[in-house]
């Protein structure tokens, strides 16, 4: 009995440097690094779904105003809020509805502003200017914000592709995550006519 206990206590001992040099707390650590990220893309897309509900009110105040736009607008804005993923879920097909989502939003809010140019009494509004601002700032702060969330899947899913990490980040179940990707589309140069 003691002799057993001793040979546990020696396998133990000799496995501790084999699992500390392993990199699972650096998995870890860069796994909620995308995590945290992840919050703060999330956190930028709630800023402009906050916004839109004060746009299309302010734009409804003018009574000859297209309704389809401000319809789609808010149904694009229903359809992306009902779109959430778990941060621990990051695939790339999460990541394409969700995408899909914002995109639509994206291009209703395109939609509702080049509707507005017809309407210059709307666009010398001082709280129509003060949220377009707004959304114009927040459209900014999702770029960034994406941009550093890419930065994090890197570094995560370079160390786990890793050797040796590649051997265990899949004994403790670390799971490459997905990228935002550009639009469909992204690449062709808009075309712009006067």
């Amino acid at each position: 009995m003691r002799k057993r206990t001793f040979v546990y206590l020696m396998a133990i001992i000799l496995a501790v440097p084999f699992f500390s040099s392993c990199g699972y707390n650096k998995m870890v650590s860069l796994e909620e690094g995308v995590t945290s990220q992840w919050a703060n893309v999330e956190n930028v897309y709630q800023r402009r779904m906050d916004l839109i509900p004060n746009l299309v009110n302010t734009v409804k105040g003018y009574a000859n105003f297209e309704q389809q736009t401000l319809t789609q607008v808010i149904e694009a804005r229903a359809k992306a809020t009902s779109v959430t993923i778990d941060p621990t879920n990051l695939t790339e097909a999460n990541m394409k509805q969700f995408q899909q989502a914002q995109g639509e939003v994206s291009s209703a809010l395109s939609r509702l502003l080049v509707t507005v140019e017809r309407y210059p009494e709307l666009k010398a509004n001082q709280n129509f200017l003060e949220l377009q601002a707004q959304l114009e700032g927040t459209e900014n702060r999702i770029a960034v914000e994406r941009r550093k969330f890419n930065e994090d899947v890197k570094a995560y899913n370079a160390y786990i592709r890793k050797f040796p990490q590649v051997i265990y980040s899949g004994w403790f179940g670390f799971e490459k995550k997905a990228y935002f990707e550009a639009d469909a589309g992204a690449k062709e140069v808009p075309k712009v006519e006067f």
